[in-house]
């Protein structure tokens, strides 16, 4: 690794540690703010997430929600804000959160970390997007 990815990852290790169960996710992403990331866009089903950083971007591959070759699911917006709820809510684990996102036919998101928004792609140019609230994390 180099000084990047392991900035990033340790970020992520901390990130881990400091989330809530229920409403998890804005600590998170302020603490990968904090690490220097600015955008974090995921391609889904492949689960890709690339972290554009100050410093660079690093990409992380993730296990495929689906191999092979499948019918993409139509976007429903409903059903992804019944999934982004769950997960908000501490009902799901990511990677549920992430399978439900694609069923509810999401190919991509990303995640702006400065503006503290999320905006959800879908493949016939369809798109959501959710502010999220602003919190405190101490750095480590």
């Amino acid at each position: 690794m180099n000084k990047i990815t392991e900035k990033l990852t340790e970020a992520q290790k901390y990130a881990m540690l400091v989330r809530p169960k229920v409403g998890g996710f804005p600590f998170v992403a302020e603490v990968l703010r904090q690490a220097g990331v600015q955008i974090n866009r995921w391609s889904l089903p492949a689960c890709q997430s690339v972290y554009l950083m100050k410093e660079g971007a690093v990409v992380q591959q993730g296990i495929p929600l689906v191999t092979g070759t499948h019918e993409i699911p139509k976007f429903d917006r409903d059903v992804l804000i019944t999934a982004i709820r769950s997960d908000q809510e501490g009902r799901s684990s990511f990677s549920e959160f992430l399978m439900a996102a694609w069923n509810a036919g999401v190919v991509g998101y990303d995640v702006d970390l400065s503006a503290r928004k999320v905006t959800y792609y879908g493949s016939s140019g369809e798109i959501y997007m959710e502010e999220y609230p602003a919190v405190e994390v101490k750095n480590k």
